[in-house]
């Protein structure tokens, strides 16, 4: 309970975002825009690639967008054998994109934020160096998904998926036409929803908005999403509370793990942690030091998938451990959410990668031939990330 109590500012600015997610998911614009969009590009190819992919990664890094992949992939994978690729090539452009903003997450409530809120972080005092990132991870992703769709569709016997997609072809064969019509009030919500996060990044940036008033953008931007949707208020109230259900669980680990935090420091357990892993630490480069602790997250990931989790649990630890080490303590949250995004790929006990992975009928090990060469490319650059962000 007393870390419940400690967390109380951070568990209620999950709870409200899921909320306010809720609603906005609930009117369905998001989903009927990014399918509008597949059927607009269905005639070019692989030129898809390069504007789909961006915007599940900018979705990734600036609202978080995850679950909400799972209801397109029909559609893509429709889309996708159309264009004569496969369906994994549907996976890369929705789970790839997505992963690939979560580990160059600019403002992302769920990550960035979050983990700042913990490590008493205020502002985003290394927002340009994220946006850099994202963009440079976005990049890789779009790069390496089109070498592959070309590849694939040069000789579609080298896809790892090609036995499989026979059956899936027949299955998704009638899905692309079977879509809802993007309305003008949907491109209303998505302007809104838009608008709201530049709104944001000029906060953070020029007025060092925090918790509270981005909490508060969010809730009024769903409020408006409701209205725009002409949804009723039970409706609203409705898909409110869903939004907050599924975030429960990461409000719930955020508090046990503070709670964790709470008998360690009353205890005074953590005081000679730190001692201890400053004096080990002390001689190492700066370099040797960051690719450390992303290696330390690549395996707590596999653990706690969940990037709230990992935050809650990571933060109180590696945040006063940069103070000691003499180096930012956002180089802290870089290296938990690089080292969380980049796990998440090849994880597991990622169940959203599980879940579209079951969708397009595709095991693990296929999954792992396709994933293991970006992750390494990826974990490199990462470093380097790193070493550049302890040095700021």
């Amino acid at each position: 309970m007393a870390g419940l109590v400690h967390a109380a500012d951070v568990v209620a600015f999950v709870l409200v975002l899921g909320g306010a997610f809720g609603i906005i998911s609930g009117t369905g614009a998001i989903d009927r825009g990014l399918l509008a969009l597949s059927r607009g590009l269905s005639g070019r190819g692989i030129y898809v690639i390069p504007v789909m992919l961006p915007l599940m990664s900018l979705g990734g890094s600036t609202f978080g967008m995850s679950e909400e992949i799972i209801a397109l992939y029909p559609v893509v994978i429709a889309l996708m054998f159309k264009l004569g690729f496969d369906s994994m090539t549907a996976v890369l452009i929705l789970f790839l994109g997505t992963q690939a903003g979560y580990i160059g997450a600019t403002i992302n409530p769920f990550s960035v934020l979050l983990a700042q809120g913990i490590a008493s972080i205020e502002g985003n005092p290394q927002l340009g160096l994220r946006i850099f990132v994202w963009l440079a991870f976005t990049v890789l992703a779009v790069a390496y998904t089109m070498w592959y769709a070309a590849r694939v569709r040069r000789d579609p016997t080298l896809s790892p998926v090609f036995r499989s997609d026979q059956a899936l072809k027949r299955k998704f064969a009638g899905d692309l036409e079977q879509t809802l019509k993007f309305s003008a009030r949907d491109r209303a919500i998505l302007a809104t929803f838009v608008l709201a996060l530049l709104l944001i990044a000029w906060g953070l940036i020029t007025r060092g908005w925090y918790m509270a008033e981005i909490s508060a953008i969010f809730l009024a931007t769903g409020l408006a999403a409701a209205v725009l949707a002409r949804m009723s208020a039970n409706d609203s109230a409705g898909y409110f509370v869903d939004g907050c259900r599924d975030f429960i669980y990461a409000a719930f680990v955020i508090g046990l793990a503070r709670g964790i935090l709470v008998v360690a420091e009353q205890g005074m357990i953590i005081d000679p942690i730190l001692d201890t892993l400053g004096q080990g630490l002390q001689n190492l480069p700066t370099f040797a030091f960051t690719t450390l602790t992303l290696v330390v997250h690549n395996l707590i990931t596999f653990l706690v998938p969940s990037s709230s989790g990992e935050a809650a649990l990571t933060m109180p630890i590696f945040a006063p451990l940069a103070d000691i080490f003499g180096v930012s303590r956002d180089s802290m949250v870089l290296s938990y959410q690089m080292g969380n995004g980049l796990t998440n790929l090849i994880s597991p006990t990622n169940g959203i990668l599980l879940a579209g992975l079951s969708i397009a009928g595709i095991n693990f090990a296929q999954w792992l031939r396709v994933a293991l060469p970006f992750f390494a490319v990826g974990w490199f650059l990462a470093a380097a990330f790193l070493a550049i962000s302890a040095s700021l």
